[in-house]
């Protein structure tokens, strides 16, 4: 496979400035500057893994507003509604081919040196550990857009190739670079180029192992026996990431430039989503009294209690099992990793506590009001835990400032994650052993038991979130959350049709009860299924990855339909998800969740004859909602 997409970034180019191209091609005809044997391929791959933590302009458009919106991290439509920008997806076509023209032009001059036999003895392994980079990069690509490029002849554009040709490719390509790394050790003082794993090889292998059993499970519901084979090839190396010290991650920094904070911008709000509220409230049964000091007892309220209920201030036209209700205080058991990565509305003084946007005391403002012809309500959402179901609200939205302001008013994301002092994660250990878990569930050899993987997988986060101290009593729980799924694995028991749930009155005040039934996911085993061992692994993968993962989050989403994400509220039509109506809100349906980015439109006027052959590999129209080869249909 050597080199076959070695010019993969000309397909790219026809839209994009490669700086990085033409800088090289500056150092090839000066006079002054470093000749092709004496540039050296290290540069090249710190500046691929540099970038691809993406700056702050990039990361707040892909990261932040397409991926996080997209895996419903954070609150926001946005594609979520199934609306694309084309403006951030040209800009993120152009960085792309920066980043795989850095890491192709690296490999190539390193193969030309070793060919001239002018390479160093560790030079081999740097073009290995490139090419490992660089399937990463084309996988993110097309799990954004589809098909790319992957073969490409001089003096002619290259053909586009399937998303099933790419992902073969990327596990081909893997594994063959992993193989090609010899026992050279590439010297300590190159480390600084490497900002994930300071070239230690054996890092790097695990690193690749893991990434082909990503890439395997991709394959799952599309292509079954190869993923079976890969993922199995992979797991029989013994070699990927078990261990947090061998993950993936690149340390952020504060400033302005490709290391500072992927989540660093601060007029993003970040704030809970209905569709984490709803997987974390009762999972594991730990009791928010265990959790939280003293000042926040008295918040706490009953199991049996859902909120008050506004009706002509909250959209029920969604499947939000949680919609209509507003909780006047803090749930009684929670996930405890919610209170770590999101703090509670008011609590100032925790260390977590983000007063973003800083310029104003948005952050700090708790009260808002219920606009209505009989009187104003004001609710104080100091110490709350609440979110929205995205989508249109319509009148019910204008008329409500909890939902049209949102900072201060919902829990926000933790201050951890947006001062630029983490470590953006690329990948973790505890995705292997949720894979692991995965694997066994379907049956695949993955050396060890579903139960023990998934067991592994969430002490794993539990030890990242510093919450270890509730990890047996957590993964003994069979209570329910509001998707109806246990953390307990052995624990398949589906939750009873609905539960009696207390509520109040808003507007009048009266106590009251309600049905609550806990909602029906369709795209997944058509909707028959809550509690099952699947459901579970992923349920925790996706919590597990919050928030540095949501691209994964929304390939697990794509793939499988797990786990549940809400419906957009329609109180108006959402024209970007026209299939989504008033009498089918209550169901899941693939075309109600965004599949894919639309290719630029810079791509499509440079190169229409490229752009329509990129279409038919796509297998249906360009637009967010065409699923991609690996998803769900």
């Amino acid at each position: 496979m050597k080199n076959i997409i070695s010019k993969i970034a000309l397909a790219l180019a026809l839209t994009a400035s490669l700086s990085g191209c033409k800088k090289f091609e500056e150092i090839n005809t000066s006079p002054t500057a470093a000749n092709e044997d004496q540039v050296q391929i290290e540069y090249f791959i710190n500046n691929a893994i540099t970038g691809a933590q993406q700056d702050p302009n990039i990361a707040e458009r892909v990261f932040v507003l397409y991926w996080k919106t997209a895996g419903r991290q954070h609150f926001t439509t946005g594609i979520a509604g199934g609306t694309n920008n084309d403006d951030w997806s040209r800009e993120y076509w152009s960085y792309s081919a920066n980043w795989l023209n850095a890491v192709n032009t690296g490999i190539q001059i390193a193969e030309k040196q070793v060919g001239k036999g002018n390479g160093k003895t560790y030079t081999n392994n740097l073009i290995q550990i490139s090419r490992i980079w660089r399937a990463y990069l084309i996988s993110e690509l097309s799990d954004n857009f589809g098909p790319l490029p992957i073969v490409a002849f001089e003096g002619v554009n290259p053909q586009f190739n399937s998303v099933k040709d790419i992902y073969y490719y990327l596990l081909d390509e893997l594994k063959d670079a992993t193989a090609k790394m010899d026992e050279n050790a590439i010297p300590n003082d190159l480390g600084k180029f490497d900002p994930a794993y300071k070239f230690n090889t054996t890092k790097w292998k695990k690193y690749a192992n893991s990434m082909r059993m990503r890439l395997a499970m991709r394959l799952s519901e599309v292509d079954a026996a190869k993923a079976k084979t890969e993922f199995e090839a992979a797991v029989a190396t013994k070699l990927f990431i078990t261990d947090a010290a061998d993950n993936f991650t690149v340390a952020e920094k504060p400033g302005w430039d490709a290391l500072t904070g992927v989540m660093s911008r601060e007029w993003n709000s970040q704030g809970l989503s209905a569709t984490l509220n709803n997987l974390y409230l009762g999972l594991g049964g730990v009791k928010s009294a265990d959790q939280l000091g003293a000042a926040f007892q008295s918040q706490i309220k009953p199991a049996d209690y859902i909120g008050k209920r506004f009706t002509e201030h909250f959209s029920s036209m969604t499947n939000d099992p949680s919609a209509g209700y507003w909780l006047d205080g803090l749930p009684n058991a929670i996930d405890p990793r919610a209170y770590k990565a999101f703090f509670i509305p008011g609590d100032i003084t925790n260390s977590n506590f983000s007063s973003y946007p800083s310029w104003t005391n948005d952050a700090k403002t708790t009260k808002a009001k219920l606009i209505r012809k009989a009187g104003d309500i004001e609710i104080d959402a100091k110490y709350t835990w609440n979110s929205f179901a995205v989508g249109d609200w319509g009148a019910k939205g204008t008329a409500n400032q909890l939902r049209t302001t949102i900072v201060g008013k919902i829990p926000g994301l933790s201050q951890d994650f947006r001062a630029s002092q983490s470590s953006r994660i690329f990948f973790a250990n505890w995705e292997s052993y949720f894979l692991l878990a995965e694997a066994a569930v379907r049956g695949w050899n993955s050396g060890t038991t579903a139960q023990a993987a998934y067991e592994n997988g969430v002490r794993a986060n539990f030890t990242y979130w510093k919450v270890s101290q509730f990890a047996d009593a957590y993964l003994g729980s069979d209570s329910y959350n509001r998707a109806g799924t246990s953390a307990k694995f052995t624990h398949t028991a589906e939750p009873s049709a609905s539960v009696t749930m207390k509520y109040v009155d808003g507007y009048t005040g009266t106590e009251g009860t309600t049905s609550f039934t806990y909602p029906t996911n369709n795209l997944y085993k058509n909707g028959t299924v809550k509690n099952d061992q699947l459901t579970k692994i992923i349920t925790q993968k996706y919590i597990a990855n919050m928030p540095w993962l949501p691209l994964e989050s929304w390939n697990d989403q794509r793939r499988l339909g797990l786990p549940f994400f809400e419906n957009p509220a329609i109180e108006n039509p959402l024209t970007n998800l026209p299939d989504l109506t008033a009498s089918n809100y209550k169901t899941s349906n693939i075309k109600f969740f965004p599949q894919r980015l639309p290719y630029p439109s810079s791509f499509r006027e440079a190169d229409n004859a490229a752009y329509q052959q990129a279409v038919t590999l796509l297998g249906g129209e360009d637009r967010v909602l065409t699923p991609l080869w690996w998803a769900k249909k």
